[in-house]
């Protein structure tokens, strides 16, 4: 039923611009011709039309017109940049920067949740499951990201309280091509129903839903006009909260008068940390305006992934995190030998297949051997790639292949662009070793379709604390944003150095904690 991934990247761009306007020349080479730039011009109330006549004069294109504000992002040449800092119709010309994505469960007794259905560990570490989310019909919660399969067999019964947007470049809001929008979605929204899935945040099909898709089929990225535009979407879709599990490595002007605006009129802003492990600071998650998420795993220990800062503020589940993936897309390893059952990763590459066959020794799997013909492989890693394990396992006849780790703990391993027509799966150490002892007995491989996976990520921590956001502010529905905030911070299980630190801000996120001080104190104490 699960995938295990790579988290989900938020590598950081090394662009070359600075805050000066004369280093917009380096500007966007992932997107524009070599000697054209990419950037948002802001202009005075009622110049829109003379704006567009400049940059048609000057041989450029207009990108975007960002919703709710008087800026536009535009290519253009290098050489028209000067004249458009001089216009009088111009307040500000700046870079359009680049916007990224940033993926252990118990089975449910019945209390509070339905039995039959799988509650990921962060459902308990940010204490989801003490508070009921009874109330959340009076919060809507906007998720910018790449949509959501809204076919879900765990998500679909949100029915009417999830609305959404269409744009003409990245497409319907119920699609999601990327895979990333929908494991967010899942996390706050997974529905509570028997036998089915996953329960997420808020389960019981309350909690209102606005998406806005800023992520394509074409690209793992976008700009940072494009995220003001959604965020003001998100506003006037009447949005209490914003979740944002997406980042890049340089401030904008216009996105942070989008989000400071936003703040003002009650929205809470939250976003992602970013996931390199080093201390830059993401934005939008770097602005005031909104709250930065680190990510910590299930024994409470933060993410080695998770960048550390003075501007983390919390911090949530984001290792191994299971949740939502569009329908089929995930995919469940299987590995048994004899009465054994193993708990396998998938090696990414392999095909969704599976075979049964007597276990063999392969060795470390670096020559063709065809003692193994109509067999499982069993492989130690070492001295060559896992894609030549397993090729040669199959061009010696081999059904399936099996790769255990030659370390302590766990192999996740991928083959890259070698294409195989066995199953193969990645195994411990000490599985390994105990499958060594198992040779000649019957063993089960594969890998099956699902319609979960497990991710690593800022990203996956990101949506616990939104979700527990609206849980705790549905029950008191006239504290503003920023008290909630506030409530958040100083109910947060404290990690790590005591106080505020730089990879736990103020800690866990904790519902019942944070309702409790509410409860007890008032808004924003």
């Amino acid at each position: 039923m699960i995938q295990r991934s790579n988290r989900a990247s938020n590598k950081i761009l090394s662009l070359c611009l600075t805050a000066a306007a004369a280093s917009i020349l380096c500007s966007s080479a992932m997107a524009a011709a070599p000697d054209t730039t990419r950037v948002i011009v802001a202009f005075k109330p009622g110049a829109k039309a003379a704006i567009k006549g400049v940059v048609a004069a000057a041989k450029g294109s207009v990108k975007h017109e960002i919703f709710g504000m008087n800026a536009m992002a535009i290519e253009v040449p290098r050489t028209a940049l000067a004249g458009l800092e001089n216009n009088p119709n111009v307040e500000y010309v700046e870079e359009d920067v680049i916007r990224k994505p940033f993926a252990l469960t118990t089975p449910s007794t019945g209390t509070p949740y339905a039995s039959g259905q799988l509650v990921p560990y962060g459902i308990k570490l940010v204490q989801a499951d003490q508070l009921p989310d009874t109330n959340a019909g009076n919060r809507k919660v906007c998720i910018i990201d790449s949509g959501v399969d809204f076919t879900h067999e765990d998500l679909k019964d949100n029915g009417a309280n999830v609305t959404g947007e269409y744009d003409s470049g990245t497409g319907w809001w119920n699609t999601d091509e990327t895979h990333h929008g929908t494991h967010v979605f899942g996390t706050i929204a997974g529905v509570n129903n028997s036998g089915v899935g996953v329960v997420g945040v808020n389960p019981n099909k309350k909690l209102k839903l606005h998406i806005v898709k800023v992520f394509g089929a074409n690209g793992a990225w976008t700009y940072s006009s494009t995220l003001a535009s959604a965020a003001n979407k998100c506003g006037a879709a009447n949005a209490n909260i914003i979740t944002m599990s997406l980042g890049g490595g340089r401030a904008s002007m216009t996105e942070q008068k989008a989000f400071d605006s936003l703040q003002t009129k009650g929205v809470l802003s939250i976003a992602a940390a970013g996931n390199d492990g080093n201390t830059v600071v993401s934005y939008p998650a770097g602005y005031a305006s909104v709250m930065m998420v680190a990510a910590l795993d299930e024994n409470k220990n933060w993410a080695t992934f998770s960048q550390y800062n003075s501007k983390v503020e919390i911090a949530g589940p984001g290792v191994s995190v299971l949740s939502t993936v569009p329908m089929g897309v995930g995919q469940d390893p299987v590995l048994s030998v004899g009465t054994t059952t193993y708990a396998p990763t998938a090696m990414e590459g392999s095909p969704v297949t599976t075979a049964t066959a007597p276990l063999a020794d392969f060795g470390i799997g670096d020559t063709v051997n065809t003692a193994v013909s109509g067999k499982v492989c069993l492989i130690q890693r070492g001295t060559v790639d896992f894609a030549t394990k397993v090729t040669n396992c199959q061009n010696s006849g081999g059904v399936g292949a099996v790769v255990y780790n030659n370390v302590a703990g766990p192999l996740a391993g991928t083959l890259g662009t070698t294409v195989t027509n066995i199953p193969s799966v990645g195994a411990s150490d000490t599985e390994g070793a105990a499958m060594k002892a198992q040779l000649g007995q019957s063993a089960t491989v594969g890998v099956k379709a699902s319609n979960y996976a497990y991710f690593d990520g800022t990203s996956m921590a990101t949506p616990h604390v939104s979700a527990v956001a609206a849980l705790v502010w549905s029950y008191f529905p006239t504290c503003t944003g920023s008290q909630i905030r506030t409530s958040l911070d100083n109910s947060a299980l404290d990690l790590g150095t005591a106080g505020r630190d730089t990879k736990y801000g103020y800690g866990l996120v904790q519902a019942k904690a944070a309702y409790d001080r509410i409860a007890s104190l008032g808004c924003g104490k």
